[in-house]
């Protein structure tokens, strides 16, 4: 059999498919159903800055309403046993993962500001959390905020988090900055250890009947690993970090194609809201397959092979592919 084992983030995973951030990992059993079914590991659902600061100012009113009052109002004060602190219930969970399942448990920080919030990497990181993800969701819209102020914060953000923990910290990243490369290379400067490519922003629709913005939430397809496979493949090489391709993984192809661009890790979820956690199974058989039939004795041996650096043509990751893209129909219009 194909030894399709990985290293990531410093641990040594059973292969390179990992259960991103979602709703399944919000149940000790759904995240059993994933290990029983091939998953090397899975991140934890993200626990919010915002969700985090609410939760704070909550307790804080709860604790202080009433001081001013007479010492004998006890009632001002909440019932400890009954009152459960949302970020709390977080770290409780990953204990119960890490007492339930064998493969590493990636905790998940949501946030773009510096500031106490940022004490929940270290809460984490002893909640036993065998890596964290820092999830960088922002969509700036101060028109006075120049692209240098938004990547020096975040660089500063990240830095704090760095000194929080101990364990293995990864970034995931938009691909909207000015130099993606640079800016990923300040990152991997201030300590992390992995970057995943890339974050998905889920974007707004606008209802014409009720004349509202709603939430839209649509379901990734293959079509689009193909904006983090460019930049893994560019990367790959180049930077001293784990890189994790997310976004538009849904076969056994789509997890090769990740690995010879130079990808450690395939991280996949909406594969698996469409057609369960037994998917895996059937993603990873597919890989043994191909493996087996052009006889690879283990996944090391393709990774990286289709990089960068590492193919005959490597301005196809450049501006050159760009133009063939534009006249690759040139004779085919249908008149």
């Amino acid at each position: 059999m194909v030894d399709l084992s990985t290293k990531y983030l410093g641990l040594t995973l059973k292969n390179p498919v990992v259960a991103s951030s979602s709703p399944f990992s919000k149940k000790v059993e759904n995240v059993k159903r994933l290990e029983d079914a091939g998953a090397s590991a899975v991140v934890m659902y993200s626990l919010f800055e915002e969700q985090i600061i609410h939760e704070s100012k909550a307790l804080d009113h709860f604790l202080n309403r009433g001081t001013e009052s007479f010492a004998e109002a006890l009632t001002y004060f909440p019932d400890f046993e009954k009152y459960n602190v949302g970020p709390e219930s977080y770290l409780d969970l990953i204990q119960k993962l890490k007492d339930s399942v064998e493969i590493p448990i990636i905790g998940s920080l949501n946030g773009v500001s510096r500031g106490g919030w940022i004490n929940y990497a270290r809460k984490i990181e002893e909640a036993g959390a065998d890596a964290l993800e820092l999830n960088i969701y922002s969509v700036p819209t101060d028109f006075s905020l120049t692209s240098m102020q938004l990547e020096d914060e975040f660089i500063a953000l990240v830095s704090d988090v760095r000194k929080e923990i101990h364990i293995p910290l990864s970034i995931k990243l938009s691909p909207y900055y000015t130099s993606l490369p640079h800016f990923a290379k300040q990152l991997v400067n201030a300590g992390v250890n992995g970057l995943t490519l890339f974050n998905r922003f889920y974007q707004p629709d606008i209802d014409i009947k009720e004349q509202e913005v709603v939430p839209n939430l649509i379901l990734s397809d293959p079509g689009d690993m193909r904006l983090p496979l460019r930049w893994i493949a560019i990367f790959y090489g180049r930077l001293q970090a784990d890189l994790a391709l997310t976004s538009g993984i849904h076969s056994g192809e789509d997890v090769l194609k990740a690995v010879m661009a130079g990808a450690n890790i395939a991280m996949l979820t909406s594969e698996l809201l469409r057609s369960g956690s037994q998917r895996l199974a059937e993603i990873l058989e597919e890989i043994q397959n191909w493996m087996e039939k052009l006889e690879y004795e283990s996944i090391t041996q393709i990774h990286g092979s289709m990089s960068q650096i590492n193919v005959a043509e490597p301005s196809t990751f450049e501006r050159a592919n760009y133009m063939k893209v534009l006249t690759s129909f040139d004779g085919k219009i249908l008149f």
